[in-house]
């Protein structure tokens, strides 16, 4: 059964529901038509040009990605600009782009509830259940829907034994963490992304310690000043595991629904930041 790029929104519908996402946010079909066919579909973590130009070049119909392409209204379409070369390479080809950013962040087993249980974490909840007023819809969230999961480990641990551990269960390069190394852990918040915004929330918490990407300075310093720890496993880390899982996701559901459709996963996609050691 040959479907359109309409079938497959309903279908991410399903695993990320769009109200589920913040207003800030801009997710759904960012390039293309909706009744576009779709035969070839592939994830990746970022619309970035090489990525989508390889979509191109690969005959790919739907590009499903976490970062959306256009964050912001744009006021101009200019083919100069990174954006503008990829909206008309993009058009160009028939291929659509489509984003699952923050909805897919809080999502029953979305991108929270993934790295959690990647990282060992048992007994989870929602660590953030924002107000209403925050999500594009003024739908109410259900229990296991919201921003970050807070968990469990079965055996307490040191700070620093933990992040040795969770470098190896990700297969890191590094991991930089904050706190007193000696710190025992035994409950643990964490936030795919970019988490410093939660910090005051894993203050108010009885977590010990929190993991997350991008955290700042002063959040390690907070962290410090209130006996507690702070793991950064880095931005794409913690977000780009999504990319092998959401590919099974769709996998499932799409055969259960009949459709002929080829799936595959960016191989190119890479940390942006080099490390030296």
């Amino acid at each position: 059964m040959i479907a359109t790029v309409a079938d497959i929104i309903d279908v991410m519908e399903l695993i990320a529901p769009s109200r589920l996402a913040e207003k800030w946010d801009n997710v759904g079909l960012q390039v293309g038509k909706s009744d576009w066919p779709v035969k070839r579909l592939r994830v990746a973590l970022d619309p970035l040009p090489d990525i989508v130009n390889t979509a191109c070049h690969d005959n790919i119909d739907l590009l499903i990605t976490h970062h959306p392409l256009i964050f912001k209204p744009l006021s101009i379409i200019d083919f100069d600009t990174p954006v503008g070369r990829i909206i008309r390479m993009a058009a160009k080809q028939r291929l659509a782009v489509f984003a699952a950013h923050t909805n897919l962040d809080s999502a029953k087993d979305g991108l929270n509830d993934l790295l959690a249980r990647r990282i060992g974490l048992k007994h989870l909840s929602v660590f953030v259940d924002f107000s209403q007023p925050s999500l594009q819809s003024n739908q109410t969230l259900a229990r296991d829907e919201g921003l970050g999961r807070i968990g469990t480990i079965d055996t307490g641990m040191e700070l620093a034994d933990l992040s040795a551990e969770i470098k190896t269960k990700l297969n890191l390069e590094y991991v930089k963490y904050a706190g007193n190394p000696h710190l025992m852990v035994n409950k643990i918040a964490v936030c795919t992304g970019s988490g410093s915004g939660l910090m005051s929330q894993f203050l108010e918490s009885d977590a010990q310690v929190f993991i997350s990407g991008d955290l700042r300075y002063h959040d390690a310093r907070d962290a410090e000043a209130n006996q507690r720890g702070l793991i950064d496993i880095g931005h794409f880390a913690s977000e780009h595991l999504i990319v092998a899982s959401l590919k099974k996701k769709l996998e499932n559901i799409i055969a259960s629904k009949g459709y002929d459709i080829g799936i595959d996963i960016s191989f190119s996609e890479k940390e942006p930041f080099i490390s030296i050691f």
